[in-house]
């Protein structure tokens, strides 16, 4: 799913080509993804892109009149930048946003189609539609405290909670707590002052050098290959490679449609977490550290699906 970074390089360069342009034309390639009915597709076309923005993982763009396209990608939607009147591509193609010298293609792989579109007047249906998380590279330390201790969470799904943290999701979680040196499932309520301090910073900190990062290799163009596993990644979508920092293997859990990637060494004191139907299967086999773990040969006890893991820290 296009988290924070890959959102915000987007926008930028949709900045460049169609802010101030006249939305000509919307063309819808799938049923599925306009999702909402007032006002209808004719009353948008023919005005112009005043601004973009984000609400957390969406895409607004702002039009005369106040009205407002929203595009939430999900997991599998990605945005292209095609020549004027470019064909939808067969199977993938949802919506074609039509300009006088480009259109914005939005396609969506695979066969569930999660990708939306909802087309809205005024800024209270706007309101409506964000989550309301907080922004972490425009919070202070006391906002970000705040924001942890509003719901009993573990840290990962704290930080992947929309109405919590605005913009982070699945990978970007992995790398921040592993940037933290804290467990994916310490229950935030649990955190020291100075733990509290050492994820805020760690948040901050990896948001913005990934936005960076993502904004170079782009290099002014559109972007292109944009994946939630990406080269350079300390954990996520490392399952089994050495740490960058202690060389330990990666460990991961699966659970329901999400996963969890971690340094056992350098996040939870050696020990592996607990991958609860696995660990029933194996029963005494199971390994509890990383030690046993790795004296057995192995780097990892677990790949597989997995029900939720234990809360713990």
């Amino acid at each position: 799913m296009p988290e924070l970074p890959d959102i915000v390089v987007y926008l930028e360069a949709l900045e460049r080509r169609i802010a101030g342009r006249t939305l000509e034309r919307i063309r819808i390639g799938s049923p599925f993804f306009l999702r909402s009915v007032d006002p209808p597709v004719a009353d948008v076309e023919g005005r112009r892109v005043r601004r973009l923005s984000r609400l957390g993982k969406r895409i607004v763009l702002e039009l005369d009149g106040e009205r407002f396209a929203v595009l939430h990608l999900m997991i599998a939607g990605r945005l292209r930048w095609s020549g004027a009147g470019a064909r939808l591509p067969a199977r993938i193609g949802l919506a074609a946003f039509d300009f006088a010298d480009g259109a914005l293609v939005v396609t969506e792989a695979g066969s569930r189609k999660r990708a939306s579109l909802h087309l809205l007047r005024g800024a209270a249906a706007l309101a409506r539609h964000d989550p309301g998380g907080l922004e972490v590279l425009d919070a202070d330390l006391a906002a970000f405290r705040a924001a942890l201790g509003r719901e009993r969470h573990t840290l990962k799904r704290a930080l992947t909670d929309p109405r919590l943290f605005s913009g982070i999701g699945n990978a970007y979680s992995d790398e921040i707590l592993h940037r933290a040196r804290l467990s994916p499932f310490k229950l935030g309520d649990r955190l020291t002052a100075v733990e509290s301090e050492r994820l805020h910073r760690a948040c901050r900190e990896v948001l913005a050098e990934w936005t960076a990062r993502l904004r170079d290799q782009a290099g002014g163009g559109f972007p292109r290959k944009v994946t939630a596993f990406r080269e350079g990644m300390a954990v996520h979508g490392r399952h089994r490679q050495p740490c960058p920092v202690c060389g330990s293997p990666i460990q991961r859990i699966v659970y329901a449609e999400n996963e969890a990637n971690y340094c056992a060494r350098c996040q939870t004191g050696g020990r592996l977490l607990v991958d609860r139907a696995l660990s029933r299967l194996l029963g005494a086999d199971w390994p509890r550290t990383l030690e046993e773990l790795e004296s057995r040969g192995h780097a990892s006890p677990s790949g597989g699906p997995a029900t939720a893991p234990d809360p713990g820290d």
